[in-house]
């Protein structure tokens, strides 16, 4: 699979930035990247016309200060090799969503890093515009460390779930701290099982059954050598197939979830499914890793 090369990491000068900078010195090791830019967009200087005229170069001074800033941070709390992986810093004015996504595209970025706070609504409706239209994979960092202690992988058995426990396998081979790798495939009894002459419970049996065959077909080709796979499989009875996904990743105290993303051409829907966007809400306190292949932005996980 593809490697993360060019990393993107957002940061908006609040406490958050350091915990950005460590996970993300953390997640270029072991990508192996080759590049990682990090980036702050303000919005507005307000500043008034008659200074702009007396000191045309108030803005960009200013914007130059905070740079010098961010780099002084960056040499702080970033840890990385300077002979394999180049750092830049970048301050630019202009709405955040869309100077992110300029970005993104003319750097061809592999991963964007982006943090959101434990207050639901502070940064969550930037995050969610990240989500829905970045055509690259992407790394959700609550307020706490990034660990690939316990890593948590939803399936439903596709190409792309099964990109998802390849960088899963990866991550946790390269990360060494003897990680547990938890794979759920949440299924569903179809409404017309009473016409099989079985019960529920009995239905129930043989659906769980085959998905256990269906990880063995899915798995195969996957190193998992050495590395410790626990299998979850949950029938759900309510129609809410992100409810129990994300249930099950506080019950196991998942350190990182891990998500494949079913991407369509550029030119399709430019938004993450409904489902997903549920999951991304719910998930305030638990990293997530969503793996989309360059230049791939539609419907996502859709089928869990």
């Amino acid at each position: 699979m593809y490697k993360f090369n060019k990393i993107l990491v957002g940061l908006d000068l609040s406490d958050l930035d350091k915990d950005l900078m460590l996970s993300a010195s953390k997640i270029a090791v072991l990508s192996q990247a080759k590049e990682v830019h990090f980036v702050n967009v303000i919005r507005n200087f307000n500043v008034p016309d008659e200074l702009t005229k007396e000191f045309p170069d108030l803005v960009s001074k200013a914007i130059e200060d905070r740079r010098r800033s961010i780099e002084e941070e960056v040499k702080k709390f970033f840890v990385y090799d300077e002979a394999k992986i180049d750092v830049n810093v970048l301050v630019e004015q202009g709405p955040a969503t869309k100077t992110i996504m300029r970005i993104i595209n003319e750097k061809k970025i592999d991963l964007i890093v982006i943090g959101r706070k434990k207050e639901k609504k502070v940064g969550g409706v930037l995050v969610s515009r990240i989500a829905r239209r970045a055509s690259c994979s992407l790394l959700i960092l609550p307020q706490n460390g990034l660990s690939f202690k316990n890593i948590f992988v939803p399936t439903d058995f596709s190409n792309y779930s099964r990109q998802a426990l390849e960088k899963a396998t990866t991550l946790a081979r390269r990360a060494n701290e003897n990680s547990n790798i938890i794979v759920q495939n949440v299924y569903q009894v179809p409404t017309g099982y009473h016409y099989t002459g079985k019960s529920f419970k009995e239905f129930s049996e043989i659906m769980k059954e085959n998905a256990k065959k269906d990880f063995v077909r899915f798995s195969s080709g996957i190193n998992t050598k050495g590395l410790k796979i626990e299998e979850i499989y949950t029938n759900d009875k309510s129609d809410d197939v992100i409810s129990m996904i994300y249930k099950t990743a506080k019950k196991i105290k998942a350190d990182i979830i891990i998500l494949g993303a079913k991407g369509q051409s550029s030119t399709a829907s430019m938004f993450i499914g409904s489902k997903a966007e549920k999951l991304v809400h719910l998930s305030t306190e638990i990293p997530m890793l969503m793996i989309r292949p360059k230049g791939k932005v539609a419907g996502f996980i859709e089928a869990i």
